[in-house]
């Protein structure tokens, strides 16, 4: 079976046999590419299955997910495709690779976060937990999408208090909006603009190899 995408793969050194292992999809912001997160994830991978995704969309100087028409406006029928890439990706990747389906984790930044926390309401409970890094969730996917439960689902998000690109307030009202429909959600602001701080990354890993252990 071809990936349906383009990606970049980090393992355990050594894979023992009969083991399966928790999964990590890495999806990155306009304009970067399959490389960008790996640095946030560096040691990870003596634990987990480290997929990192590239956007289909060629955005110089890398790749994006998905074009947009307006601020905090995806195309939708762009958006649509590429959710849909990534729910078969993530298929893909639970056949062809040792995976515990119980602990499927996505992390992404901007664009990589919009379509983490949409994932998260369009595979619901197969979906273990989610670190989303200054993102929203578009009104359509509320509105319109075939939403499903998240009441096992947690979900870390983390939004810059003075982020010139997405608004903090977005990265507020998510926290609200999936607290709302029954997810564990951790909202961490921070003094930071479109970016992701130190201390993010801090908070981000000690929050996924704690509910790792769960």
């Amino acid at each position: 079976m071809n990936a349906p995408m383009i990606y970049e793969l980090r393992k355990p050194d050594q894979i023992e046999p009969n083991k399966t292992y928790p999964a990590l999809f890495l999806l990155h912001g306009m304009g970067s590419n399959e490389q960008d997160l790996l640095s946030l994830t560096a040691g990870l991978e003596k634990q987990f299955f480290i997929f990192s995704i590239r956007g289909p969309i060629p955005q110089p100087p890398g790749f994006a997910f998905f074009t947009i028409e307006g601020f905090g406006k995806p195309h939708r029928e762009v958006f649509d495709d590429t959710v849909g890439k990534l729910a078969s990706f993530i298929d893909f990747a639970c056949e062809q690779y040792p995976i515990n389906l119980k602990r499927l984790y996505l992390l992404g930044f901007s664009q990589g976060a919009i379509l983490s926390m949409t994932l998260g309401l369009v595979l619901g409970n197969r979906i273990r937990g989610i670190i989303a890094l200054s993102g929203y969730i578009p009104g359509f996917v509320k509105e319109e999408y075939d939403l499903q439960p998240v009441d096992k689902l947690s979900i870390f998000i983390s939004h810059g208090e003075m982020d010139p690109v997405l608004p903090f307030q977005w990265g507020v009202e998510s926290d609200q909006y999936y607290k709302s429909i029954g997810a564990k959600v951790s909202f961490h602001p921070y003094q930071a603009g479109h970016t992701v701080s130190l201390s993010n990354y801090q908070d981000f890993t000690n929050w996924l190899l704690d509910d790792l252990t769960k």
